[in-house]
């Protein structure tokens, strides 16, 4: 996982700005995450070039928009994925990694995906993993989440 102290300061800068804007344009911020599995099972996870480790494909809600549309976006923009059936709500977490008031929806979704996804400024690397042969530097809130899924542990209720 990249330290995040290694990230160039440019970088590093946007983001707190960002977190700084969203503190006030925000009470609360909501996100979307899925576990992404396609037909042989195999999870979808995502690299992004601006914080370390593999992790679930998802993102921020806008205004306007259902946690379902979110979803469906987050979900095509960051892996060319298509959502078959209706995804499975899993459970709504307390997410402090960055903020004291993000909440991350999680579900659990079969997907296709309709095109193989290029690296882009965003996304630097994605694939399908098998369960047992995830890549190194799948985050531990990864980890977690497929736990839960396994029925390893009680879901918890912070991310």
């Amino acid at each position: 996982m990249v330290d995040k102290e290694k990230r160039p300061p440019h970088i590093r800068l946007a983001l707190r700005l960002l977190h700084v804007y969203f503190s006030f344009a925000r009470g609360m911020t909501m996100g979307v995450r899925a576990a992404c599995f396609d037909a042989e099972g195999r999870i979808f996870l995502v690299r992004h070039s601006y914080v370390g480790g593999w992790h679930m494909p998802g993102g921020g809600l806008e205004r306007n928009e259902t946690v379902e549309e979110a979803l469906a976006k987050e979900l095509r923009e960051e892996g060319n994925l298509r959502i078959i059936g209706k995804p499975q709500l899993v459970q709504v977490y307390f997410n402090t990694t960055t903020t004291r008031r993000d909440h991350v929806v999680f579900y659990r979704a079969s997907v296709e995906q309709t095109a193989p996804r290029p690296p882009d400024w965003e996304i630097s690397d994605s694939g399908f993993f098998s369960l047992d042969d995830l890549p190194a530097g799948t985050t531990e809130a990864t980890h977690r989440r497929l736990a839960e899924l396994r029925g390893e542990q009680e879901p918890d209720h912070r991310w």
